[in-house]
């Protein structure tokens, strides 16, 4: 008797920020699914690699397919395989990506909207099928150990922001607070951020904009990469 065939699936954790009264919150789009197993469930957005594209491609078509969402940051996580994860016998390449919050708004504005997609609250999610739950679970610890020393915040953000923003920013993917004035203090002198001649105004004072440097090539490093931890 011949062995059924290993199949490969590609999937997607994206991340974006849902802006809250007390505080930003973290929040992914998950897809129902029509169809057995798990029928009716939650899960990631995916689908099967073509053998004639490459993993990166399939990654971008199926989140097109699925949630009509082009991420601004892109990169890949990890392969799960574990013999018991699927009724057949099935390897995800699991992708993460992060989606500015604004974009998320524009498309929910239009009609090309997918019926079947909501976004939930990383903290608060459905148990989801298959084991992505678990997915989930270590796509955010990868995101929160990367936000402290590298530019990743980025893909979370417009092109311009406020310091205040940027902290908030971080402030959701670690899920705790951050003292306002040290975290002044470690942007100052950085060559990551450069100030802009525009300001945002508001019930405040007015507050400069701020835009990443693209001349500095620091791939792993970002604007506290003076630190490798924030306090």
């Amino acid at each position: 008797m011949s062995a059924s065939p290993i199949r490969v699936a590609v999937s997607t954790v994206i991340f974006s920020l849902r802006s809250r009264p007390e505080a930003d919150t973290l929040m992914i789009p998950l897809v129902r699914r029509t169809r057995d197993p798990f029928a009716g469930a939650w899960a990631l957005p995916g689908g099967w690699l073509d053998e004639s594209e490459g993993l990166d491609d399939a990654a971008s078509r199926t989140l097109a397919e699925t949630t009509a969402l082009s991420p601004s940051y892109l990169e890949q996580l990890y392969a799960f395989g574990d013999v018991d994860r699927s009724p057949t016998r099935v390897v995800s390449v699991v992708y993460w990506a992060l989606l500015r919050s604004d974009l998320v708004d524009a498309q929910r504005a239009t009609e090309d909207a997918p019926e079947n997609v909501e976004w939930f609250d990383v903290d608060d999610l459905p148990p989801l099928a298959f084991d992505h739950n678990r997915i989930v679970e270590y796509a955010l610890w990868r995101l929160r150990n990367k936000v402290g020393y590298s530019r990743i915040a980025h893909g979370l953000l417009p092109d311009e922001f406020t310091l205040t923003e940027l902290r908030e920013v971080y402030e959701a993917v670690l899920g705790r607070r951050l003292d306002p004035s040290n975290f002044r203090r470690l942007l100052e002198g950085s060559e990551a951020l450069l100030p802009t001649e525009s300001f945002r105004t508001g019930k405040h004072r007015p507050a400069r904009l701020y835009r990443y440097n693209s001349e500095v090539a620091l791939a792993d490093r970002g604007p506290l990469e003076r630190r490798r931890s924030l306090p």
